[in-house]
């Protein structure tokens, strides 16, 4: 871990992903410095851990002898059920992503990793596919010097307001999972941990490319290459 990026900056934190990449984050030596943006305090006790409470997750006075992070974490998203329409689902997934990133990158953050959506396009027919790919496109636009994307199949791990439709998803699969061979590997399941995992290696992991897709497949590779590594 480099010196240059002892401090970093979490948005939601409370999520599947989020909350695992904050108890990673906190467990780093290196790491003086973990900024939760949230909208309430989190659970989390720590000494290096800041919490940044703000209703619309904005970055407010923020003030200039604090260490400021450069790296920054994005794990923001909801569904057409919880947001109650589309449109209610694109201010989330997309308005508050391009929102809290500006604020990052004004801040201090010079490379950034965001959860988007495995199928996230900004010409698919799905409303929620097409959110998630217009946000990537802002996110490229913003001239961070590094960004990952992390599209991963469906999650695996404890939410606090369980999805229904997500345990059907995951049992299907699981019962498939054979078949998922090939391309279709990119469909399963992968641990909400080890998607935090791969978003915090990828950050830290200099790279000739300036925009980094991470897939279920590219996420497990990864994983296992820093396993190797370490054995």
């Amino acid at each position: 871990m480099s010196e240059e990026h002892t401090s970093v900056i979490v948005a939601g934190g409370s999520g599947l992903v989020g909350s695992e990449l904050i108890k990673q984050l906190l467990d780093v030596p290196s790491i003086k410095n973990v900024y939760a943006l949230a909208r309430r305090p989190l659970v989390f006790q720590s000494q290096k851990l800041k919490s940044l409470v703000s209703p619309k997750l904005q970055i407010t006075d923020w003030q200039e002898n604090t260490p400021p992070p450069s790296l920054g974490f994005i794990c923001l998203g909801t569904t057409l059920k919880q947001a109650g329409s589309k449109q209610g689902l694109e201010k989330v997934d997309y308005d508050l992503v391009c929102q809290v990133a500006r604020e990052m990158k004004v801040i201090g953050v010079k490379r950034l990793a965001v959860v988007s959506s495995l199928g996230a396009s900004s010409r698919s027919m799905s409303h929620y596919l097409r959110c998630k790919g217009k946000m990537e496109l802002a996110l490229r636009e913003m001239g961070f010097e590094q960004l990952t994307i992390a599209r991963p199949g469906p999650l695996v791990g404890l939410r606090d307001s369980p999805r229904s439709s997500e345990w059907l998803t995951l049992f299907t699969l699981n019962v498939l999972k054979p078949l998922l061979i090939g391309p279709l590997q990119k469909i399963r399941p992968i641990r909400a941990s080890h998607v935090a995992k791969s978003m915090l290696y990828s950050v830290y992991q200099p790279s000739s490319k300036r925009v980094t897709l991470l897939t279920t497949p590219e996420m497990k590779h990864m994983l296992s290459q820093y396993q190797h590594t370490n054995d």
